[in-house]
């Protein structure tokens, strides 16, 4: 009846009455996904209304209300089958500001439109094919292209932005040639990334070096879901970037790197926000170059310098010390480089694994991140080898008993997913600078067998990629265990008492009799065997 109501009022009432009788409608099926098959028909018929209304001089605020009824039918597939024409997506372009004309957007008036059809189009363009072949024939991403460089810098129109991104994100998902376009005909690279740069108010200290205020507010919900959608546009764009040859693209990349170390560094409005902002962050960063990456770190600037800030070598036998350091100064630094990306990028991964679900999608994006970059950049190796596997002084339990982060990493290295324990084995081996017998002493010969036996290296040796020639110091503690630890399970044992010392002279001539007789039936065994081949 619902339907019935409203299509009577739109075909026949005036502006206002239609205005009154659709909010009606979208109010009480603002949360409707399902719908009723018996009325399928009265909702297409609805559809075509809205469109007739939508060419007419009606109010803004009656517009409004078209489009979102519009919104909401257009969540049923089915509905959409006659009304996805070019003369209805042409309509909805134009009050997008989508069209050809060059529209300003100085209206503040039109927002509301501009917003309603840009989630129409979304709407349609994800649940209709013909929708999706008629944005290629209307060139749909070089609208949005357009529209995105009028408001880039409008921090008062987010919303046309976020739902511009999320249109050119789902364009892009849906057709690999657009990909392509954005790319480069549309220089979606450097558009999407001064987007990411206006959502975060990025100022340049340096060439690839932002301003991070630790203490400034979080981003706005409004601001962080328009950097989360330029992130997810900006993985299609770069999801086949793995080479760069121009020096221009190599530059680029460094631009969007150090967006995306800034990305890292801040917090959105809530927790689970900022997790969502982190992980579409490290999801681009897997599709930049490994080559471009050394932008992740930085030497310390001179202010921080001159707050001597120590360094996590001078504080590794004080791990109260370190964090009070860490908290002070809001730096984590290494060898003079400051490593807080990186350090916001083994938490990250750390939360992942401590979720224990959904692995392969969650945590490998950010394990395989951090693996390439260790085996690219020393600096980066280095630090991560000193925060998941410093130097072993307790080897009384085993190396996947605990809650450090190499104990979770362990336990990884045999579980069920393949391609989970692959990543984690792998990670653990590029730590270990790719050696057998250093892996060993971390992981235990039973954890690490799996990656071995795949790389041919059960037998020892190292891996074929090159690495610095510093070596590993011992603690100790570790050396003076090293003797009695079981190499297969990786932790100190202790020495098993020889039952022979406990036993009379007399239970020694027995038990070497057994012996002795076993030996002798073995023996006889053994040239029958041969026998009964000679003669065969």
């Amino acid at each position: 009846m619902d339907e019935e109501r409203a299509l009577y009022i739109v075909r026949a009432g005036e502006a206002g009455a239609i205005e009154r009788v659709l909010r009606d409608y979208g109010d009480k099926h603002r949360a409707t996904f399902k719908f009723e098959s018996t009325d399928e028909d009265k909702r297409k018929k609805l559809c075509e209304g809205i469109f007739k209304v939508l060419v007419k001089d009606v109010p803004t605020t009656c517009q409004v209300s078209c489009l979102e009824v519009l919104r909401i039918l257009s969540r049923d597939k089915k509905v959409l089958v006659p009304v996805t024409t070019k003369e209805n997506m042409q309509i909805l372009l134009r009050l997008a500001k989508l069209s050809d004309l060059d529209d300003s957007l100085e209206k503040v008036s039109e927002f509301p439109v501009i917003v309603e059809s840009l989630k129409c189009l979304c709407n349609i363009v994800f649940n209709s094919q013909m929708a999706q072949q008629l944005s290629l024939e209307l060139n749909l991403a070089a609208k949005l292209c357009n529209l995105l460089r009028k408001c880039k810098d409008r921090k008062f129109i987010n919303d046309i932005k976020c739902f511009d991104l999320r249109l050119l994100f789902l364009l892009s998902l849906l057709h690999t040639d657009i990909r392509s376009q954005l790319r480069y005909e549309l220089q979606g690279l450097p558009l999407l990334t001064q987007i990411l740069e206006s959502a975060f108010s990025i100022k340049w200290t340096d060439e690839y070096e932002s301003a991070i205020d630790h203490n400034g507010p979080p981003l706005s919900p409004q601001e962080t879901d328009c950097a989360i959608e330029a992130l997810k546009a900006l993985f299609n764009v770069t999801v086949d970037s793995w080479k760069v040859h121009k020096e221009s693209d190599s530059h680029q990349f460094r631009v969007m790197a150090a967006v995306l170390r800034h990305c890292l560094l801040i917090v959105g409005p809530s927790e689970d926000k900022t997790e969502e902002l982190h992980s579409n962050a490290v999801n681009l960063l897997s599709n930049v170059p490994v080559s471009c990456l050394d932008v992740l770190i930085c030497p310390l600037t001179h202010e921080e310098t001159s707050q001597e800030a120590t360094t996590l070598d001078e504080l590794a036998s004080d791990k109260t010390a370190e964090k009070e350091t860490v908290l002070k100064n809001n730096t984590m630094v290494y060898n003079g480089m400051n490593m807080e990306a990186i350090h916001v990028l083994l938490s990250f991964m750390e939360k992942r694994i401590d979720k224990g679900s959904s692995y392969r999608e969650g945590l490998t994006p950010v394990l395989s991140l951090l693996t390439e970059c260790s085996r690219a950049h020393r600096n980066i190796r280095k630090f991560l080898k000193d925060q998941v596997l410093p130097p072993l002084r307790d080897v009384t339990n085993r190396p996947e008993v605990g809650s450090t982060v190499r104990n979770k990493l362990v336990r990884l290295m045999t579980h069920v997913d393949l391609g989970v324990k692959q990543i984690a084995a792998e990670f653990l081996f590029v730590l270990c600078k790719e050696r057998v017998d250093s892996l060993l002493k971390y992981t235990g010969y039973g954890n690490a067998a799996g990656l071995l036996a795949a790389r041919g290296l059960l037998a020892g040796g190292r891996g074929d990629n090159w690495y610095s020639e510093d070596e590993d110091t011992d603690t100790e503690e570790y050396k003076n265990a090293k003797p009695n630890i079981n190499l297969i399970t990786g932790h100190l044992e202790e020495p098993m008492p020889n039952p022979i010392d406990e036993m009379t002279e007399e239970q020694k001539e027995y038990e070497a009799m057994k012996l002795v007789n076993m030996l002798d039936k073995l023996s006889r065994r053994a040239d029958v065997k041969d026998l009964h081949q000679d003669g065969g």
